[in-house]
């Protein structure tokens, strides 16, 4: 459980979705994305990965098209920008334990701040990243928060799907 959500995960997924860590008002709903503004399972369906928009309460059932959805920290914020680098710091150990334990094929950090934090690095790229996590893909995607005006929904799916089309290759 993330700090009132429950990580939807399941061995051997295609990707694993990182959120950075849990909004108050979906941690008080126990649901993943569950603001209206949020452009998260909006993005996932535009993008291919899913056939139809998954409500945020049928958010389990990203696991029927291989994907999982877990945060890096767990305290729940207004904004990520409340957390501290020592939360980072201190979710990291446990982080890439559960990541190794389910071995999915690409973990997808949505923003580049959760996973600055994990590898120590202030400039980080867009997209696959060269450093693995254990025998896991990394791949760094714009966070779907409504509050992330420097991608339109447009730019988001783009991004979203190149990650869709990585998973279908062997």
């Amino acid at each position: 459980m993330s700090g009132g959500l429950d990580d939807i995960l399941a061995d051997h997924l295609h990707v694993v979705f990182c959120g950075i860590n849990p909004g108050k008002g979906s941690a008080a709903l126990g649901l993943h994305f569950a603001n209206r503004s949020n452009r998260f399972w909006r993005t996932l369906h535009l993008a291919g990965f899913t056939p139809a928009e998954i409500r945020p309460e049928d958010g389990h059932t990203l696991l029927h098209y291989h994907c999982g959805l877990t945060t890096l920290v767990e305290r729940p914020t207004v904004s990520a920008g409340e957390l501290a680098r020592h939360e980072f710091t201190a979710a990291a150990a446990t982080f890439e334990q559960k990541i190794r334990r389910c071995a999915p094929r690409f973990v997808a950090f949505l923003g580049k701040p959760g996973y600055s934090a994990l590898c120590g690095r202030r400039e980080i790229a867009w997209g696959l990243q060269a450093q693995l996590l254990g025998d896991t893909a990394v791949w760094v995607l714009p966070n779907p928060s409504g509050r992330n005006l420097a991608f339109s929904l447009e730019q988001l799916v783009d991004a979203y799907r190149q990650l869709r089309l990585a998973t279908e290759c062997p």
